[in-house]
């Protein structure tokens, strides 16, 4: 029953073929007839004109067989192009069983003659048909027999095509080779050097190629066939689809074959019956071997097999956020195209060009949202750098802010200009997260940030970056770009698979995430606190959070560790297949958002308290599914340290005032050139990527909380472990060896007190010592009250003001 209907499938997909192959023959000869009319609809197309509403196409199949006929025979392979729907024909003969035939064979020379063909066609039959409507060979011929021309020339040419000729007709027939073979030697001379085919033994082939018909030599390849035939003599192949005999397929190629091949069915049916057993009793094995894994791959519980660990079951009833709470825009992120506009600008290009001595070959204009990118192609012997060199003139003459050079555009063999637009258009938050592009994501943490110059949406995965830096001057976009990478993670993962903590030293660009702290958020708790803010906005807490989320690193690899995995992804695959036993400490790991606005702030105020711990995770949290974004509005070198970018690969620049913050960011100028509002570059990799950012306002943020807050949560936030590093910080104090000082204490103390700088790098320059000792020397002072406590990366208080009230103090310490 099984092979009856894959035999009524393979037949219907061979109807189906048949006549995809004959429309498809109707619109090419129609293309070529009436093609005139459809190129110029097809290229310039209007409202309706696909569905062929006013009947103006002149194809005979109508518009769709205009739009395939345009696309085979004009865009790709010319006249060539018939050789496809042939092709198809002779597959749907194979599939229908009407014709016996190698269907690889088929493909592979009809793609070498297609190929071939098309470029023949373009370089020789162009001439007679010069006002033809399509190249003969299409633009693929035209374009490959230039290339080849240009670096072969014209006997390279048909040199290729020869030997692309040749290679066809061999591997058609082996008859070529030796019609070759006696063009090469007419006379015999290697006869000496034999080539024949030896015969096998004679066996069950031999009757059967004595009795199968002239019918059947004429629908396969006789001369193969009988090759194949005397080569594998130990088998018997029959020729319907070259298979060994089993017992289903024998008896249906008896009963098809049976007017043509009298082949006898007692002996096969008893030597298939044997076979059938064995075959029964592999499969009843291998059934077995299955249920022995699939059981091992659950935990026992007394006697019962749970099911698989789900970890969204606490939150079973989860909505996830919908696209009416966002607000929509008309023409939301959709170019508005003014021809005026840009035909002024393109002439305004030439102009400028043309007045430095630049000529250009073509130019090609790319409309964005805010930004439109004009490609030219320069002419032979312009140098780049010429052009690179007019950006201010360009500028002047577009009387445009904002202007970039791209030179040369990568990938291509153009020059990018990009060219503010006039009236942007408002690129929604709502549009990005409607696309199909967002919504069939497969990525571990989507980000959907905005739109490209050619209004794409530009998604990327922060789980595979892992780690992001953005900055950008004051009301350039930061914290809308921000809001939209929350806003799309809030929109597609769910509260157990993802939990963000938020760092805002401002106070208030984070608060209106508060009503989903139960969902989302994580922090440390506070023993002293009544109602703890899931907002971290208090320096020392920051330092709190960042160690604990350290400590949570180093948990989080010893389970990794005792699981034998390698990164969370597969820590967790093997935790909801219940392979890892809770009662063993394991437990699902959710991903580890951390952001941080406003680093700069941090930095000046806790310094190397804060950069120390930011690195660690930056370099080491990556697999166990922790990721960072930080972002500041200072973009000094003192803010973003050497340290921090080898940490963070990925880059989010938006306008800056000046080139030299551009190459802090970005290593590279760009950034001081972009037009604000949203406007930024996107770089994990080579080249940057400009990228207009998705707007999306506070009143939508709002909404959004609203509506997951309204939702059943857990009971608090997610807690992040006690740090370790208080304790320790207390008590390092009472640590310090006072039994046995330095012998340079004395002569540190008196230059602390004399320069009133208590800083270890201070003692290290003064007495030409390292920074082990020169920090025990620091302890020592500090256990000797001279100078006061840690604060950051700021020198310590020093608490004795004059050097006789410091030698009262050293008195009592022996040298």
């Amino acid at each position: 029953m099984k092979n009856v209907n894959i035999e009524k499938l393979y037949f219907s997909c061979g109807v189906v073929l048949f006549i995809l192959s004959i429309w498809l023959v109707i619109s090419f000869v129609s293309f070529i007839t009436n093609g005139s009319i459809d190129v110029s609809l097809i290229e310039y197309p209007n409202d309706g004109e696909l569905l062929n509403e006013k009947r103006i196409f002149a194809n005979f199949c109508g518009s769709i067989g205009a739009n395939m006929a345009y696309f085979f025979m004009k865009r790709c392979f010319g006249i060539a192009a018939f050789i496809i729907p042939l092709f198809l024909f002779i597959a749907s003969l194979k599939l229908m069983r009407a014709y016996k035939t190698s269907m690889l064979k088929w493909f592979l020379c009809s793609a070498l003659i297609i190929i071939c063909f098309s470029i023949a066609s373009a370089r020789f039959l162009a001439g007679f048909v010069p006002n033809s409507h399509f190249n003969p060979g299409g633009d693929h011929g035209l374009f490959m027999g230039m290339l080849i021309e240009n670096v072969i020339g014209l006997p390279g040419l048909l040199a290729v095509l020869a030997a692309i000729l040749v290679c066809v007709l061999a591997f058609v027939s082996t008859q070529t080779i030796d019609f070759i073979r006696k063009i090469l030697n007419p006379a015999k001379i290697f006869d000496k050097i034999p080539f024949t085919v030896t015969p096998g033994p004679t066996t069950k082939e031999d009757s059967y190629e004595e009795m199968a018909t002239k019918e059947e030599y004429a629908a396969g390849d006789v001369v193969e066939e009988k090759e194949q035939l005397k080569e594998e003599s130990n088998t018997i192949d029959l020729p319907i689809d070259d298979l060994p005999v089993s017992e289903e397929t024998s008896q249906e190629h008896v009963q098809e074959e049976d007017e043509k091949v009298p082949i006898a069915v007692e002996p096969k049916t008893t030597i298939n019956e044997e076979d059938h057993q064995d075959v029964v009793v592999l499969e009843m094995e291998v059934t077995k071997a299955e249920e022995e894994a699939k059981g091992k791959s659950l935990v026992k519980v007394g006697e019962k097999n749970l099911a698989p660990y789900d970890p969204k079951r606490d939150l079973e009833n989860y909505r996830y956020p919908t696209l009416d709470l966002l607000k929509k825009y008309d023409d939301a992120g959709t170019p508005r195209i003014d021809m005026d506009e840009q035909t002024a600008n393109k002439n305004r290009i030439v102009e400028v060009l043309r007045n430095f001595g630049v000529e250009i070959s073509s130019i090609k204009a790319t409309v964005g949202p805010t930004i439109t990118l004009y490609e030219i192609t320069p002419a032979q012997g312009v140098r780049i750098s010429k052009i690179r060199n007019l950006e201010d003139d360009i500028a002047l003459s577009l009387s445009a802010l904002g202007i970039r050079i791209i030179a040369p555009i990568p990938g291509k063999g153009t020059i990018g200009i990009e060219v503010p637009n006039a009236k942007p258009s408002i690129v929604s938050m709502e549009s990005i997260l409607n696309s199909k592009k967002f919504q069939e994501t497969t990525m571990d943490l989507p980000c959907a940030v905005g739109k490209t110059i050619t209004n794409e949406v530009f998604l990327f995965d922060l789980a595979k970056i892992p780690h992001l830096l953005v900055a950008g001057a004051t009301g350039q976009g930061k914290s809308v770009g921000l809001n939209a990478i929350i806003t799309s993670l809030l929109y597609k993962k769910h509260p157990a698979e993802l939990k963000i903590v938020l760092i805002d030293p401002k106070k208030v660009e984070f608060s209106i995430y508060s009503p989903i702290a139960n969902h989302f958020l994580a922090m440390v708790p506070e023993d002293n606190e009544e109602e703890p803010e899931p907002i971290i906005t208090d320096v020392t807490k920051v330092v709190r959070t960042l160690n604990s989320l350290c400590k949570e690193m180093d948990t989080r690899y010893d389970l990794l560790k005792a699981a034998g995995s390698r990164k969370i992804k597969e820590y967790n695959k093997k935790f909801i297949a219940r392979q890892l036993n809770p009662e063993n400490g394991h437990k699902y790991m959710p991903y580890i958002v951390v952001i941080i606005d406003e680093f700069g702030d941090l930095i000046m105020t806790a310094g190397k308290e804060i950069e120390l711990p930011i690195a660690r995770i930056a370099q080491l949290a990556r697999a166990v599914g922790i990721h960072m974004i930080i972002a500041t509005q200072r973009p000094t070198t003192t803010i973003i340290t050497g340290n921090i970018k080898a940490n963070f690969p990925g880059r989010v620049a938006f306008k800056v005032s000046a080139m030299i913050d551009s190459k802090t960011i970005l290593d590279r100028p760009g950034a001081n050139q972009l037009i604000g509002r949203g406007d930024m570059l996107f770089l994990n990799g080579n080249e940057p990527v400009r990228v207009q950012c998705a707007f999306v306002d506070t009143p939508e943020v709002e909404k959004i909380n609203t509506f997951i807050s309204n939702q059943q949560s857990y009971l608090s936030p997610f807690e992040l472990p006690e740090p370790d590093t208080d304790a320790a910080d207390v008590d390092s104090s009472a640590e310090v060896d006072m039994q046995h000082i330095d012998s340079m204490f004395k002569d540190a103390a008196r230059a602390v007190v004399a320069s009133q700088s208590g800083s270890t790098s201070l003692i290290q320059r003064k007495f030409s010592i390292g920074y082990n000792r020169a920090g025990r020397i620091m302890d020592q002072l500090e256990k000797a009250g001279i100078v006061g406590s840690a604060s950051g990366s700021r020198p310590r208080e020093v608490m004795i003001q004059d050097l006789n009230s410091l030698e009262s103090i050293l008195s009592a310490y022996k040298d």
